[in-house]
């Protein structure tokens, strides 16, 4: 997949990325959301809690990239993307997997998203949260999608505090990368990995890759 440089160009990027994890993690059954990308400070992204646009034939809901995450490595838009994903089918299917005005993550909320092999973790007041791991950085790599080539211009990056709100991260608030990006310093041939320790050698040139 070409890297999306173009805002038309991602949001179809997300749009195929999100069909074909649908395929794969949800047997196909979620319906087909507007996608959006908006600025969402705080957040990576969310799905609405319900079917808040008319198309022509039905109404359908929101599921948006936060326009300050959208370049984000590919293994964190994967991650966000299944996140709102397992909202959307707990929405589907009745299931009340937050509570606390949608901030506090329960135990059902963690049970569906490891059933798609999300990774889970504690996070205070806000219940169980989802982070990127190497299996969706493999993933990625196997479907050969890159990274999102537009973002919004940096802004202070925010996490959440043990209250729910929004804090200023001094850290920058961003994820660290599943992957290490490498390249023939003979021939430019690129590769991921998704060990540190990985040794490749360019098929190409018979050389040593370095980090790129």
């Amino acid at each position: 997949m070409k890297p999306a440089t173009k805002m038309s160009r991602a949001v179809s990027q997300l749009e195929h990325i999100y069909n074909t994890l649908n395929t794969d993690f949800f047997a196909g059954t979620l319906p087909v959301p507007i996608i959006t990308v908006q600025s969402k400070p705080g957040t990576y992204g969310h799905c609405s809690t319900a079917k808040i646009w008319k198309t022509q034939d039905d109404n359908t809901y929101e599921l948006n990239i936060a326009a300050e995450e959208i370049n984000a490595h590919i293994e964190e838009i994967l991650d966000t993307l299944l996140h709102e994903m397992v909202h959307l089918y707990c929405r589907e299917h009745g299931i009340k997997e937050t509570s606390r005005g949608g901030q506090y993550h329960n135990k059902r909320f963690k049970e569906e998203a490891e059933r798609r092999g999300l990774v889970c973790v504690q996070c205070g007041a806000n219940g169980w949260n989802t982070q990127p791991s190497d299996r969706l950085a493999q993933y990625a790599m196997d479907k050969r999608w890159n990274e999102i080539r537009i973002g919004r211009c940096e802004l202070p990056r925010f996490s959440i505090g043990p209250d729910g709100q929004p804090v200023a991260d001094p850290q920058g608030g961003k994820r660290p990368s599943s992957t290490r990006k490498l390249v023939c310093p003979v021939c430019g041939q690129k590769a991921r990995v998704t060990k540190a320790s990985a040794f490749i050698i360019c098929g190409f040139c018979n050389e040593p890759m370095v980090q790129a």
